[in-house]
């Protein structure tokens, strides 16, 4: 049972980093700024002294340790997908890895920025209160798709090993 949920922290793992080095060449190839993930921490500073919530988490002041947590935040979220993902679809997934429950997960892991964190950020519900929204939601659609193709991309190179 210990294997199995160290393979599943793996594939989340795996997964996050697919999704951040996608984001690493969208900056790189078209000067696309993701979530700084600095606000991700800031958020969670805020929060341990009761503010849930901000006009413009750009604008809050900054918290100790903020870019670390907000990182260590980013991984431990990811993990936690990958966990409920292997969860809900058993060892046999792990073991003969299939596309459709990883990219049905990384799609529903669009409900947190979407209606959780860019309302608490002030960035709106579903970044409406953004410039662009929807280049802002396609933005996110198409990084939670990422995220999905990783946990299956992961879980797969891990599966010849099982």
């Amino acid at each position: 049972m210990y294997e199995i949920w160290l393979r599943a922290v793996a594939v989340g793992l795996g997964a996050t980093l697919l999704m951040d080095a996608w984001g690493l060449l969208m900056k790189h190839l078209y000067d696309v700024k993701g979530l700084d993930y600095r606000f991700v921490g800031r958020w969670i500073g805020h929060m341990t002294r009761g503010q849930f919530s901000h006009a413009d988490i750009r604008n809050a002041p900054a918290t100790r340790y903020e870019a670390g947590i907000g990182w260590a935040v980013h991984y431990t979220i990811g993990i936690s997908f990958a966990l409920a993902l292997v969860a809900a679809w058993g060892r046999n997934w792990l073991e003969i890895p299939t596309l459709l429950p990883a990219l049905v997960t990384g799609l529903l892991t669009l409900s947190a920025p979407l209606f959780i964190m860019q309302p608490a950020f002030g960035f709106g519900f579903a970044s409406s209160r953004t410039p662009n929204p929807m280049k802002a939601r396609a933005r996110s659609l198409i990084t939670h798709t990422i995220f999905g193709l990783g946990l299956f991309v992961t879980a797969k190179a891990l599966a010849s090993s099982f």
